[in-house]
């Protein structure tokens, strides 16, 4: 928790330091208010008292009562945006960090789970924050003064004072050490119900199909049901608070008086308007301590699920990053070329390598594909490029210079990326095709031309607002293959030097995929192209292809040497065309 607070900016700290100045004297102001009680009972009681003398005091009580209502509403406000502010970095702190991890760090999170430490991680310590710079700071202010004030006004009622606190630690004691395990339980268990969520969401097609709703139903019932009695267990315990409160103080009260009737009936006259001022000042200095160590008591219930949330989002924020970008920005002698030299790979806490000794140069306006069985390590292999993972062993050169050595935004400037799913933005046509920052201006005409090239052109012109027309999150209004297509768009626009086509063609016809290939050949002639494919027809007139199997390059050359030469790549070919369709490519 205390790590976590250390993101206070100086802003907020001033802001906290004036909340900390006004509660005491707000603290102050209230305890000031059963002296001029006192001072009222005593000229009440006292014979030959003057009306104004009781005004006077009377006018004192109304003044502080009114500044400490102005120093409440102020400290409202500062607290409120102390705890707004510092929940607003923390969730910037948190985006930036997960936009900056690798994809190895971001696999160690669920996306449920970095979005729940997102928001509902955060806003705990927002409500801590936010209640608690005002109760910890003025409960034990409150409790240390009023007992001073009270020490010397009776020692029986001291000690019906101590006894009503001491019943009230143990009851939040018990209740602490019963509650407190399940605290972190419900965290996680959020993170079960938003992952579920999401599912249910993301798959809702497949589960209309296979009329899997009742399976889908019961699945979140079980988690959710399990939530709920994790909670409703936790606020029967906290349930108990409110009556053994209200038994406390009204306890108190009663004894107080009780005692102070004893003490009154026993005393000679003029002991009695002592004592019964006394009596009147020791039940309200009573509940000011009742009422501080209740507020503690509150702020200790909070602690520990904010306590444990302070923990899952300093778990984000202290995750080390892996791929760290390098200080190269400037020119090359080198432009568009890409050469792999001796390079392995496994992932992060694996034992066995996905890749094994891959060596190979492509040069600018060459197209180097790579093709093999699935799991052979082709997607991995394309990843190193822009740095999605690095190399375990050798190096990934980008027109001579090591990727590692390049700032990450020079890199992906160079490259343009279609990744095997395409993915769509929440915007329009246009917006998703120049999406980015790609270190130039991309204009209107830049997107139709990048449409036309990636054959979008035609189904783009004719929806309703053509290159302004919605496109949902995820793409789900347009289809598979118009998803691919909007993607290679986004690529084109870029004009990078390099491009990179992660499997990009599955979800397209043979037609659309064979005039996509001509065109992009003609408009990417003087950039180097690396594309990923299952298809023989993608790729047979690359330059070069690099035939993988279980992580090794088994064969690089041309498709018609490969042919002759490359048992693997022989196997793939006649699984997808036939002998005479080969001949004739």
């Amino acid at each position: 928790m205390i790590k976590l607070f250390k993101n206070l900016t100086k802003k907020e700290m001033i802001y906290a330091f004036i909340c900390i100045v006004l509660i005491t004297g707000h603290v102050y102001l209230e305890l000031k208010v059963p002296d001029y009680m006192s001072s009222i009972t005593r000229l009440v009681k006292t014979e030959g008292s003057e009306l104004s003398e009781i005004l006077v005091q009377g006018s004192y009580m109304l003044s502080c009562a009114f500044l400490s209502l102005l120093c409440t509403i102020v400290i409202g406000y500062f607290s409120s945006r102390v705890a707004s502010s510092f929940s607003a970095t923390i969730r910037k702190k948190i985006f930036e960090k997960v936009e900056n991890m690798g994809i190895a760090e971001i696999k160690k999170f669920s996306t449920s789970s970095l979005i729940t430490r997102t928001t509902n991680d955060v806003m705990q310590v927002e409500m801590l924050i936010g209640m608690g710079l005002q109760a910890m700071v003025k409960a034990p202010i409150m409790a240390v003064w009023a007992i001073m004030k009270i020490l010397n006004k009776g020692f029986e009622w001291s000690i019906l004072t101590a006894c009503c606190v001491a019943v009230l630690l143990f009851v939040v004691s018990t209740i602490m050490i019963i509650v407190l395990p399940r605290f972190a339980k419900v965290q996680k268990l959020i993170d079960k119900i938003n992952g579920l969520t999401r599912e249910n969401l993301t798959g809702i097609r497949v589960i209309r199909a296979f009329n899997a709703e009742k399976y889908q139903n019961n699945k979140f019932k079980e988690v959710n049901d399990e939530l709920t009695n994790v909670q409703l267990f936790n606020q029967r315990c906290f349930s108990v608070m409110n009556p053994m409160m209200s038994l406390v103080m009204n306890g108190l009260t009663l004894g107080i008086y009780i005692i102070g009737a004893i003490l009154i009936s026993q005393a000679g006259m003029l002991e009695k308007i002592s004592l019964f001022s006394n009596m009147v000042v020791f039940s309200s200095y009573g509940m000011q301590v009742i009422m501080s160590f209740l507020m503690l008591v509150m702020i200790f219930m909070m602690v520990p699920r904010a306590q444990i949330s302070a923990k899952r989002i300093n778990e984000v924020l202290d995750e080390e990053i892996s791929v760290i970008s390098g200080t190269f920005n400037g020119k090359t002698d080198e432009t568009g070329t890409v050469e792999f030299k001796n390079v392995s790979f496994k992932y992060p806490d694996a034992d066995e390598y996905i890749l094994r000794n891959i060596s190979f140069k492509v040069d600018k306006g060459e197209t180097i594909a790579f093709i093999g069985s699935t799991g052979s390590g082709k997607s991995t292999l394309i990843n190193l490029v822009p740095r999605f993972y690095d190399a375990t062993e050798g190096e990934v050169l980008v027109d001579g210079i090591n990727v590692k050595e390049y700032t990450l935004e020079a890199l992906y400037n160079k490259l343009g990326y279609v990744p095997q799913k395409a993915v769509m933005f929440t915007g329009n046509v246009s917006s998703n095709v120049s999406y980015g920052d790609s270190g130039q201006k991309i204009s209107e005409n830049k997107i139709k031309e990048a449409l036309k090239v990636a054959q979008a052109k035609d189904f783009v012109e004719k929806m309703e607002e053509q290159y302004e027309s919605h496109i949902a999150r995820g793409g789900t209004n347009v289809s598979g293959g118009q998803k691919q297509r909007l993607a290679i768009a986004r690529a084109v626009a870029r004009n990078p030097e390099i491009y990179i086509f992660d499997d990009s063609f599955s979800a397209l016809d043979y037609k659309t995929d064979i005039t996509l290939r001509k065109e992009l050949k003609k408009y990417t002639k003087d950039a180097t192209n690396m594309i990923v494919a299952q298809r023989i027809g993608t790729i047979m007139n690359a330059d070069k292809i690099v035939v993988l199997e279980n992580g090794e390059c088994v064969g690089i050359g041309k498709h018609e040497e490969l042919l002759k030469n490359c048992e693997v790549y022989q196997e793939i070919a006649l699984s997808q065309l036939s002998k005479e369709e080969l001949e004739d490519a």
